[in-house]
């Protein structure tokens, strides 16, 4: 096992860890249908939400949400929109630790599944499509 795996194993990851994580994932799915917009997208881990995504969304809790695709979606997008910013997705630390506590999944499955659901979401596919991304 290599230091960062040993480590990864011991203790929960920081958020460089997990970005770390999130961008070897993201690596995999060029080979998915989500190819068209992987090289383009951009991955930050933040804590949690902010307050006004928590309102917005009518969490009771932050730790209600895991991850969040942030940017205009494939089916309202126009060649005429000015873009002023990349499409990112946010996964979310410690609501993805709590999960992975919770439910002893393997944490970098956990991720994988996070960004294919939010990556899935931006493309307009079904559950049943994203289903079938996470099981190849």
């Amino acid at each position: 096992m290599t230091d960062s795996a040993d480590r990864r194993a011991c203790h929960a990851p920081t958020i460089g860890d997990m970005e770390e994580m999130a961008n070897e994932v993201l690596k995999e799915l060029r080979e998915t249908p989500f190819s068209q917009v992987v090289d383009q997208l951009l991955i930050r881990v933040m804590d949690f939400c902010d307050e006004e995504i928590e309102a917005e969304m009518g969490l009771e809790s932050p730790y209600e949400l895991l991850g969040l695709y942030s940017g205009v979606s494939m089916d309202k997008q126009s060649l005429f929109d000015m873009r002023t910013q990349p499409d990112m997705v946010f996964l979310y630390r410690r609501p993805i630790l709590d999960y992975w506590c919770e439910t002893g999944e393997d944490l970098r499955h956990v991720v994988r599944h996070v960004l294919i659901h939010e990556i899935g979401h931006h493309l307009g596919f079904s559950d049943e499509d994203m289903e079938a991304i996470e099981n190849s």
